[in-house]
């Protein structure tokens, strides 16, 4: 894949980047409403943070651009899981949020051979 007007591949960040644009850009037209965006806490990190209905959803992108290695979603191991969910308590924990119903998602973006494949899982984990 590569960026137009730039004959040079693009890096995993850029890559990443591109994925959540898709991604924010899904979830808004399914009603969702962006809540924070690359929230950090200690050594994690969330892709997105969004509102459905009254439930916080936790959302982890993964976007590919080849399945040699499986699909996009699987690379959100038990351990990945685990860092998610002590990253989403630091998230409610700083924003004084007690009492709300939270879910993790997961959007996998498969794009291959100028074709893109997209999964939303929702409650993944």
């Amino acid at each position: 894949m590569v960026l137009k007007n730039n004959p040079k591949k693009i890096s995993k960040t850029q890559i990443g980047n591109l994925g959540e644009i898709k991604a924010v850009k899904y979830l808004t037209q399914k009603g969702f409403k962006i809540v924070d965006q690359h929230f950090y806490y200690q050594h994690g990190e969330i892709d997105i943070i969004a509102k459905d209905k009254t439930e916080l959803v936790f959302v982890e992108v993964k976007f590919r651009t080849q399945d040699k290695f499986g699909a996009p979603e699987e690379s959100v191991t038990p351990k990945k899981q685990e860092l998610l969910r002590r990253t989403a308590e630091g998230y409610l924990y700083k924003n004084n949020l007690n009492d709300i119903s939270c879910r993790f998602d997961v959007i996998s973006i498969l794009s291959k051979n100028k074709k893109t494949t997209f999964q939303h899982f929702i409650n993944a984990f």
